[in-house]
């Protein structure tokens, strides 16, 4: 048995570039930025931040969501799996390029949508669902006596 599965928090290092194939599947990809905090050490010695960039490859459904609402800055959530491939440049030298292909998202950024869209957030696969609105109306509170509880 094996596991192939990577969770990156960060933010995205630009806009995202999409483009279609001749079959119409949208494929995206930009970077994400994730950093450990610069600290020191019991000894004083300073270890200034690292930041890593990760190279994100979007598919489908996915592609399309960061097309539209994923913007450079943007703080993102993100799952999927690790892929290295490799190729030979102009001077025939092997370079060897990893990936990481997303199966979800979650946008984290406070953003305002354009007039007549809705954001989506929780992405995952090739379909996106409809993000509940938080302005339903609640319950009537029922005379429940666990209702009391503080927990």
């Amino acid at each position: 048995m094996s596991v192939n599965k990577v969770i990156l928090l960060g933010n995205v290092g630009r806009d995202p570039e999409v483009r279609y194939l001749d079959t119409g599947v949208a494929v995206a990809t930009f970077p994400l930025a994730t950093s450990d905090r610069a600290y020191t050490l019991a000894n004083g010695t300073q270890v200034p931040e690292r930041t890593e960039w990760h190279n994100l490859v979007l598919w489908r459904g996915l592609a399309e969501t960061a097309e539209k609402y994923v913007h450079k800055g943007d703080k993102l959530y993100v799952e999927g799996k690790i892929r290295t491939r490799s190729y030979d440049d102009q001077t025939g030298a092997k370079c060897y390029v990893t990936e990481i292909f997303v199966d979800n998202m979650e946008m984290l950024s406070a953003r305002s949508a354009a007039p007549g869209t809705t954001p989506q957030a929780g992405i995952s696969g090739q379909t996106a669902a409809p993000v509940q609105s938080t302005h339903s109306q609640a319950a009537p509170a029922q005379n429940n006596p666990t209702d009391d509880l503080p927990f």
